[in-house]
């Protein structure tokens, strides 16, 4: 089996649970919060959301800003099901690939995405989806591995990737998979939203950094978990 089918296998055999799984997911609505607050500084009128799962986000956004566009795009049916149960249209909550987004330059005035790329085999080609469709902005709250664990840990894993290692150890740590799978997250790839940083920075004039976990000084040193609003214009 590859690794797409597994995953999306996952999801459909945890659809009905997933909620309650991920209900102590703090990071998620802090991220949530601040990009409402974002829509509202920069006067979004419409949203997509990449990978939204059960549609979480976008019913939690459709009571704050009523007057706002929300689609979200999930891959997995049984995922969008658990939506409509909630109270989504089918329209609001429709099937779709990160890596291939189904919609024009600069459809939506913004484009979101929580807890997604880590999942994704080729995050770079997501973001540069994200940045194609999003008009004004974009938004991601995802891991940075190289902040995760113990500070010894975070320094061997920020050595390796600066002596460009960290591809070779993460290959052996896998045993050439280049995922891990668990109960609580499925499959996941190691993954870094700093991996990703220029490329958003080359598109957007602007590009301000949030640490969704606790942290020193430096995200990439010591936070975990890191959202990036990125502002186009």
């Amino acid at each position: 089996m590859d690794a797409v089918t597994r995953q999306r296998d996952y999801y459909e055999s945890t659809a009905e649970q997933y909620d309650t799984m991920h209900v102590g997911a703090e990071e998620h609505g802090c991220a949530l919060a601040l990009m409402s607050f974002a829509i509202r500084s920069l006067g979004i009128r419409s949203v997509l959301d990449v990978g939204a799962g059960t549609g979480q986000a976008l019913l939690t956004l459709k009571k704050a800003h009523p007057d706002v566009r929300l689609v979200g795009i999930d891959p997995v049916k049984g995922m969008r099901e658990q939506g409509y149960r909630k109270g989504l249209r089918p329209d609001e909550l429709i099937e779709g690939d990160a890596q291939s987004l189904n919609f024009q330059d600069g459809a939506f005035d913004l484009v979101c995405a929580f807890g997604v790329l880590h999942h994704v085999p080729n995050p770079r080609t997501a973001v540069g989806e994200m940045l194609r469709v999003a008009k004004r902005s974009i938004f991601i709250s995802d891991a940075n591995n190289f902040g995760q664990g113990s500070a010894p840990v975070r320094f061997a894993k920020q050595a390796l990737r600066s002596l460009r290692l960290w591809g070779l150890a993460d290959f052996i740590k896998t045993r050439g998979k280049g995922y891990t799978i668990s109960e609580g997250d499925g499959l996941a790839y190691s993954y870094s939203i700093f991996d990703d940083y220029p490329q958003i920075s080359i598109a957007c004039r602007e590009v301000r950094l949030f640490a969704m976990t606790p942290s020193g000084p430096n995200l990439y040193r010591t936070c975990g978990q890191v959202a990036v609003l990125g502002i186009k214009n």
